[in-house]
């Protein structure tokens, strides 16, 4: 019988859409479905090395990137608006010859609002409901939601009641019709695994911020006698060292080296983006979050979690080795009780 055939469409922007992509990929073919990936940039070669067999596609980039400061995030993201807009046109010039040429059954697109058809049907995943902004939050969500109101349904990697990880984001009011709660989303799986590191700090996110991240880690490393592991989270060849030996450092690492760091580790440094959240509960790590600066999303999750005495966070600015003593106060994230049929989510895609 002829397997029905879906293209998942991944937002590049830093690596945490292409990584929850990953489970979801698993779950097509763990259900007889054909898939095709398309992306572009590092989300791209991240998901051609995870999945070698499968057939790729290249998107139009949207080009997101970050000023060096936190003020000018919202206006460079303005800025960037008309090259976004721009980019969303082509992909939907794009989808619609891949839904004619490779007979597509169904698109799955994370965040790229441009990859949907009208002729099958079409998913978006998203986390955010509500698009945090500042004081255009109103307005951000609201041209969001539009978005997402052209998709047959929405995807939430998140569970629907009190006990979740995206809070406001994720959840409104009144939740919209087309809108499915899937449960967090990680690639990683718990298993016993012996202590080797006391830190693991993992990197992730846009430029400049991510580098500007890494310098400051590598300065306030220099002289730990701490075991540290550093995940830079760049798909480069060229690597860098240090002349602490108590410091390990790698570009990168395939989803199950990156596993084993993770639970070998006493505590995880990282962004507090969603992606690296739903890892954390997963994983049931301690973890020191670190928000990009200027992203609002991150923030809020930073202080929520801190709120909730799950996590301490500081601004990156702010950040010194000295101030890993406050995870001695915080327990740590824990899995929520939340399981889905995939078989039943996916029933979209089988006409049924």
């Amino acid at each position: 019988m002829h397997k029905k055939r879906i293209l998942v469409t991944v937002l590049n922007w830093g690596l945490g859409h292409a990584t929850r992509s990953i489970p979801i990929i698993e779950e097509l073919q763990q259900h007889n479905f054909e898939v095709f990936i398309a992306s572009d940039g590092a989300a791209l070669e991240l998901l051609k090395k995870e999945f070698p067999s499968i057939k790729t596609f290249e998107l139009p980039s949207y080009n997101i990137s970050y000023g060096k400061t936190a003020s000018s995030f919202k206006w460079k993201l303005f800025t960037e608006t008309p090259g976004i807009l721009n980019a969303i046109r082509l992909e939907r010039k794009k989808i619609k010859d891949l839904v004619t040429t490779h007979h597509l059954n169904g698109i799955i697109s994370d965040n790229r609002f441009g990859c949907r058809h009208k002729n099958i049907p079409s998913v978006f995943i998203t986390h955010q409901l509500s698009v945090l902004s500042g004081n255009t939050t109103y307005l951000s969500s609201k041209l969001h939601q539009n978005y997402i109101s052209k998709f047959d349904e929405c995807w939430i990697p998140d569970t629907p009641g009190n006990h979740n990880l995206s809070g406001i984001m994720g959840h409104l009011k009144e939740t919209p019709a087309n809108v499915k709660y899937i449960g967090p989303l990680s690639r990683f799986n718990k298993i016993p695994q012996q202590e080797k590191y006391d830190y693991a700090a993992i990197l992730s996110g846009p430029e400049p911020q991510r580098t500007m991240l890494e310098e400051k880690l590598l300065s306030s490393f220099q002289n730990s006698d701490k075991k540290i592991i550093l995940v830079r989270g760049i798909m480069a060849e060229n690597t860098i060292s240090s002349k602490n030996r108590n410091l390990k450092i790698k570009n990168y690492l395939t989803s199950k080296a990156l596993q084993e760091v993770i639970l070998s580790s006493e505590a995880i440094i990282c962004r507090s983006g969603y992606s690296s959240i739903m890892d954390l509960a997963k994983l049931e790590k301690k973890a020191f979050l670190i928000p990009t600066p200027g992203q609002y999303e991150q923030e809020y999750l930073a202080r929520r979690f801190k709120k909730l005495g799950i996590a301490p966070f500081c601004k990156q600015e702010d950040f010194e080795i000295s101030k890993l003593k406050n995870l001695e106060d915080f327990p740590g994230f824990s899995s929520l009780d939340f399981s889905v049929s995939f078989g039943d989510i996916f029933a979209l895609f089988k006409g049924k």
